[in-house]
């Protein structure tokens, strides 16, 4: 198993002689529940990756993450593969990805984020990167942020008519048919797709805000054994319940928590783990602190007999847990517990299911 990724390390900008410089606020998101109707959008897909704006000033790239972050060093191929576009001064906002047989792999990004630039050589041989594109900030001495998305996607599109279809930097495709954006929606999840974005057409790059975009994302469940649970900080209360799911080999495999517990619903909840405790049931991944997704301080908990099951909705599952918290959709008394596997969560490679190089 990979161990957690290292956080980003302290870097500084290549030196950027243009209009816009990094750090540079991407344009932002709203959420949505469902792809929205009408003929004021254009489509795109969202894809499971690294958020990134690219800056080229002559010899110079810069790499920033949403958050602000210099990424160029994690993702040496793309750095050569931008300094290879024919074009010497432009920013590009797209989304950096790892493709592993047809199939994005957040395991293998996360993987980048290392601190031995040795390290990092080989995964860049190993398992290449891609940049998807999706907008034009600037480009043969023009701000295009100030245009509208039609006619950024239309220099964009022009943009890439001097890049080699071989090349790691790809166009991602857009579409004002909701037909086909529902398409990519339904067919592609499988494949890495994680939902599908939503722009406003006639609106500049919102830099910074969520006012021309929303974005629909797939809706992931799954139902788990609860093997455990924490009390809540400073009380005799469940505060979460810790999860697993049954692997191949039969063991029970611990993959995060929950707290998203109704606060009336704590104090039966509680009685009810209290007289299920028993012996430690999870054979792989026992938890062994406090989850680094949980405000929960202390690292003691509760192992309880495998015998409750629950849904639970979560947004990413990478390296073998939940990235994030899961949140407490309902009960499953009629499940049985062995029932509850780790197919759930895990991609099916090697499946029928589409490949993200038709998006392309």
């Amino acid at each position: 198993m990979s161990p957690a990724p290292k956080k980003i390390s302290t870097q500084t900008f290549p030196k950027i002689d243009l209009p816009i410089q990094p750090p540079y606020p991407p344009m932002e998101a709203k959420r949505a529940s469902k792809i929205p109707t009408g003929d004021k959008w254009q489509f795109e897909p969202k894809w499971d990756g690294f958020r990134a704006i690219v800056f080229r000033d002559g010899d110079q790239i810069a790499i920033q993450s949403k958050s602000g972050q210099p990424l160029g060093r994690y993702f040496p191929e793309l750095v050569e593969a931008f300094r290879a576009v024919k074009a010497k001064e432009w920013i590009l906002d797209g989304e950096i990805v790892v493709p592993i047989d047809g199939h994005l792999s957040f395991d293998a990004l996360l993987q980048r984020i290392h601190p031995a630039e040795s390290r990092i050589r080989k995964l860049a041989e190993a398992t290449p990167s891609n940049f998807f594109a999706f907008d034009l900030l600037y480009a043969k001495g023009i701000v295009l942020t100030t245009e509208p998305i039609e006619a950024r996607r239309e220099q964009l599109e022009a943009f890439f008519g001097s890049i080699d279809e071989e090349s790691p930097i790809k166009l991602s495709p857009a579409t004002t048919e909701r037909k086909l954006a529902l398409d990519w929606f339904s067919k592609f999840g499988s494949a890495g797709l994680d939902g599908v974005m939503a722009k406003l057409l006639g609106e500049p790059y919102h830099s910074g805000d969520r006012e021309g975009m929303v974005k629909v994302k797939h809706l992931k469940t799954a139902d788990c054994v609860v093997g455990g649970f924490r009390y809540g900080e400073g009380t005799r209360t469940v505060g979460s319940l810790l999860l697993g799911l049954y692997d191949d080999e039969g063991r029970l495999v611990y993959i995060g928590h929950t707290s998203s517990i109704r606060k009336d619903d704590r104090q039966e909840l509680t009685e009810t783990l209290e007289a299920l405790r028993g012996e430690n049931p999870f054979e792989v991944r026992v938890p062994g602190g406090p989850s680094r997704w949980s405000t929960e301080k202390s690292g003691e908990w509760e192992p309880l007999r495998p015998e409750l099951v629950c849904e639970v909705e979560y947004d990413y599952f990478s390296q073998g847990r939940f990235r994030h918290g899961s949140k407490l959709l309902r009960w499953r008394p009629e499940k049985k517990p062995e029932l509850c596997t780790t197919d759930q969560v895990l991609p099916a490679r090697g499946s029928s299911g589409k490949n993200v190089a038709s998006l392309i």
